[in-house]
């Protein structure tokens, strides 16, 4: 009896062994990397694989390091009557935040305005700055989903350039956001959104946001 009990545990062993070793070698290692080219925002793979390239022969570049490129995005939300009542703050702070994904920080008057009861240091809007991933999402998502759903949209002005690549574009309310909810929405706020670009002039920013799928007006 002795003998078998030995053997059992013999056999035993190695399984438990074998186990330990899969579970080794199933758990991932600490240098893999997180994040796989699929969660790439499909706007920023579309500008590495074909815009860029796009862009070198009508700009007739050589050095590829020359391609305009995107460098931020700032969104800018003012509320005037904050003046009056600072809890109307809070309100755009949050839908800001449903809008672009990232916390918002709270604009603030740089000097004091007595006509417009404006005093240095109160609390005047809220403004977002988006890089990287988050800012070609939201580039792709103002392009694809919420430009169409303004009422009667015809395209975008060609104007709106600031002289150094850098664009600009208005936009009456919160509610062409699909992140934004009807029910809960007290007043209806404007905001400005600034694409700020590394392009040389006005010319090689157009081509940049017409080859992005920036709908100008004709």
């Amino acid at each position: 009896m002795a003998d078998e009990k030995k053997k059992d545990e013999q056999q035993k062993k190695p399984k438990g062994e074998k186990r330990q070793s899969q579970q080794v070698a199933e758990k991932p290692s600490a240098e893999a990397p997180r994040h796989s080219a699929k969660d790439r925002p499909r706007l920023r793979t579309r500008f590495e694989k074909e815009v860029s390239q796009s862009l070198m022969k009508e700009l007739e570049l050589k050095n590829p390091m020359a391609v305009p490129r995107l460098h931020k995005i700032v969104v800018n939300m003012g509320v005037g009557e904050a003046t009056q009542n600072a809890k109307l703050i809070d309100p755009a702070v949050n839908e800001l935040g449903q809008i672009t994904g990232q916390k918002p920080v709270t604009t603030k008057a740089k000097k004091s305005i007595a006509a417009f009861k404006v005093r240095e240091g109160m609390p005047i809007g809220a403004m977002v700055t988006l890089r990287g991933d988050r800012m070609y999402e939201f580039l792709d998502r103002l392009l694809s989903i919420v430009l169409p759903r303004v009422r009667d949209f015809r395209g975008v002005s060609t104007k709106s350039f600031d002289g150094r690549g850098n664009y600009t574009l208005g936009l009456r309310d919160q509610l062409i956001f699909p992140e934004i909810d009807y029910s809960k929405v007290d007043k209806l706020k404007g905001m400005n959104v600034t694409i700020v670009t590394t392009a040389r002039s006005d010319d090689q920013a157009r081509s940049l946001l017409k080859h992005l799928g920036m709908p100008f007006r004709a």
